[in-house]
């Protein structure tokens, strides 16, 4: 019996190209199949044809088409966010170049456990958290899975700077790692304050860090919210924890991505008071998952997250010269998710990226213009980002919700739902740069024509 090929090695790039193809040709076919954002007829349809195409997953003998089969099943039964009816979530559609990118990293293989196992991606990852960093006015940042990790390394650095009776307070409109994070770090009871306008009120949170007892605190704002987009005031709440001695973090994993832009980056003046930052390119980035960071206005926090595995960072191996790159992450195996960053940075540059972000934003405040004159449809409020929410007028919850399950489940149009004011709205998050003015009329009319009468 031959051997089966390797991905990389003298004859990697050989074995590769031939499946490549045999993967689009597989991807194209399944979007046939599919023939729109999302597979149609549910749940159990969806989980019916992924069983029939796996069969058995583990047979005596191999099956030379596994591939094809597989990976058009997956393409068949995927929810496709570079489909523009496919607008529910933070889920960008990413670039190809960084899809390109990532090939190479499974190709080639590196783990950031050591220098040894990754000598040129530990320096590529460097500059790329350096410069990203910078560009935000912090001093060095760590890559992370994404927005939920980078917000519980900010509380464990807080954690380890100010000690474990630390107390987190952040609004109600926090994303949800946030107070899980405390409760995953044994912190105290984190304070939540009610956000009834969506952002943090600077004046709800004097009154609060007013009557706290005594002891460390973290406050979390947020810059771009998950139900709609919103951005806490970022430069009041920085004055008020700097008058009370508290830390800042600021999770900006959503609105993060408006730095690229010469038109949207003053929302987020104030970031670079934060102590930490979160920052998620795998949104206003259209990086595949993952690309997330944390970034620190003190590098020197980061040192908390020291580790030492002899095998991995010997003393000897340091002192003379190997980076040492276990305090780089709470992780151990880690892919070099930084070359499919780095090679978007390069590629498109900072003016690229910023236009990106205008195209996405512009799309938002186009579907905003179209909901607002069109008689059946209520909009919450002008976008600040690209999340627009949206409802049929005078509907209760009851059909706002059946209205979005109709269209998931006749494979229709993806939209989320966020609860805001007491009320259920349609939520939709424009993270595709490709979507058109028609796509956006085309959706409406979709949500109008499976609304409940």
């Amino acid at each position: 019996m031959s051997l089966p090929p390797l991905a990389s090695g003298p004859e990697g790039p050989d074995a590769l190209r031939p499946l490549l193809t045999t993967v689009l040709d597989a991807l194209a076919a399944g979007l046939r199949a599919r023939g729109g954002p999302l597979p149609a007829g549910g749940p159990q349809a969806v989980a019916a044809r992924v069983r029939h195409a796996a069969g058995d997953l583990l047979p005596e003998h191999g099956d030379p088409h596994a591939l094809t089969t597989l990976v058009q099943a997956l393409a068949e039964g995927a929810a496709d966010p570079a489909d523009p009816l496919c607008a529910a979530h933070l889920h960008c559609p990413p670039l190809a170049v960084a899809t390109a990118a990532d090939l190479a990293v499974s190709a080639l293989n590196p783990s950031l456990d050591s220098w040894d196992q990754a000598p040129a991606a530990s320096e590529l990852e460097a500059l790329v958290t350096r410069t990203l960093a910078a560009h935000a006015g912090m001093a060095d940042a760590l890559v992370t899975t994404g927005g939920t990790e980078a917000n519980q390394l900010a509380l464990l650095l807080a954690r380890e700077t100010h000690g474990p009776t630390l107390r987190l307070v952040c609004g109600a409109n926090a994303h949800h790692s946030l107070p899980r994070a405390a409760w995953f770090l044994g912190l105290p009871e984190p304070v939540i304050i009610p956000t009834p306008t969506g952002t943090l009120d600077p004046a709800a949170l004097a009154r609060t860090l007013a009557t706290l007892p005594g002891g460390p605190l973290v406050v979390a704002a947020t810059a771009g919210t998950t139900d709609a987009g919103l951005i806490d005031p970022l430069p009041a709440i920085a004055a008020l924890t700097a008058t009370h001695g508290a830390r800042l973090h600021i999770d900006a994993a959503y609105g993060g991505g408006l730095l690229f832009s010469d038109r949207h980056r003053h929302l987020l003046t104030g970031l670079d008071t934060a102590h930490t930052v979160t920052l998620d390119l795998h949104k206003l980035g259209w990086q595949p998952v993952a690309a997330g960071l944390l970034a620190a206005r003190d590098a020197h926090d980061l040192t908390a997250l020291h580790h030492h595995a002899d095998y991995l960072n010997a003393d000897d191996d340091t002192e003379a010269g190997l980076p040492d790159l276990l305090g780089r992450s709470l992780r151990t195996t880690r892919r070099p998710d930084a070359l499919k960053i780095a090679v978007t940075l390069k590629t498109l540059g900072r003016t690229g990226l910023g236009a990106l972000v205008d195209q996405v934003c512009d799309r938002a405040q186009q579907l905003a213009a179209l909901i607002t004159a069109h008689p059946g449809f209520e909009l919450h409020a002008p976008p600040t980002i690209s999340t627009v929410l949206f409802r049929p007028a005078g509907a209760p919850d009851e059909t706002v919700a059946e209205t979005r399950r109709r269209l998931l489940t006749h494979g229709r149009a993806v939209l989320g739902r966020a609860r805001l004011d007491g009320r259920l709205w349609l939520k939709a998050t424009l993270l595709n740069p490709h979507t058109r003015p028609h796509d956006l009329a085309t959706l409406l009319d979709l949500v109008e024509g499976n609304t409940p009468r």
